[in-house]
């Protein structure tokens, strides 16, 4: 047996239909779990389940809006239905705001941020961690970000959801470390995907410039930090933030 095998597991990913959900799912089901796409685009979900099907992995697409509460309790009911377990739960499905300065910004661009990158974890980590408790074991892993430890301008709502993302996993991770389920998360900095269209050149040059290596990164290396946090060898190691920066972060 290879290292960080997840044979026989269950995850699920939310957002999984592009970007960095997308690169963890196929990574979770190349190393054998059968994975949940899930993601508030269906047809999206369908397409990237179909594609790790024909490779020879297991998915099955799965719609999902994380900003409803009750559609969260149905999917995850639904996934135990059709597999018995939920070994693993990954929280990427965010947005990155519009980018303008504080003065800007509107009350529906702040509750927005709220529900799709905060209020979703909670809502998602709820429903999973009773099933994760009845079986004395669970991985759940909360994509977070660099701008949630240093800040980034024109996007305070965005650095101040995934601050608390941050929060949130430390205290939830102490809430069930007897449980047999470890809760850690994954800061990335800037990463090349879809969710860059919603800045502008100059943000992303911000962000970018400020990466000790110069570039941004891949969704395949986030995708590998959180496959070692979504395995049984991740045994002792909980409540942690994984940079994925670059360098940017060092701390």
């Amino acid at each position: 047996m290879g290292f960080f095998d997840l044979t026989g597991q269950t995850a699920v990913v939310t957002g999984a239909a592009t970007g960095i959900g997308e690169a963890i799912a196929r990574r979770l089901a190349a190393a054998g779990a059968e994975v949940g796409v899930a993601d508030i685009d269906y047809p999206g979900a369908v397409r990237v389940a179909q594609s790790i099907t024909e490779s020879g992995a297991n998915a099955f697409p799965l719609y999902l809006d994380v900003t409803d509460r009750d559609a969260v309790e149905r999917a995850v009911q639904e996934v135990v239905q059709r597999t018995g377990r939920i070994d693993i739960w990954v929280n990427n499905a965010g947005i990155a705001g519009r980018a303008a300065p504080l003065w800007e910004q509107t009350d529906e661009d702040w509750e927005r941020l709220i529900r799709v990158n905060m209020t979703s974890v909670f809502y998602c980590c709820r429903a999973v961690i009773p099933i994760m408790r009845r079986q004395r074991y669970g991985r759940i892993v909360n994509i977070a970000s660099i701008a949630g430890k240093e800040g980034n301008p024109n996007m305070t709502g965005y650095s101040a959801t995934k601050a608390a993302v941050i929060a949130f996993t430390k205290a939830l991770a102490k809430e069930v470390a007897l449980d047999g389920i470890c809760v850690n998360s994954v800061a990335p900095a800037v990463v090349k995907t879809r969710i860059l269209d919603q800045l502008t050149p100059e943000q992303i040059e911000y962000m970018t410039q400020r990466i000790p290596m110069r570039r941004t990164g891949r969704p395949e290396e986030i995708a590998a930090v959180v496959h070692f946090l979504a395995s049984p060898d991740c045994s002792f190691v909980t409540g942690q933030c994984y940079d994925a920066s670059g360098g940017r972060a060092t701390y």
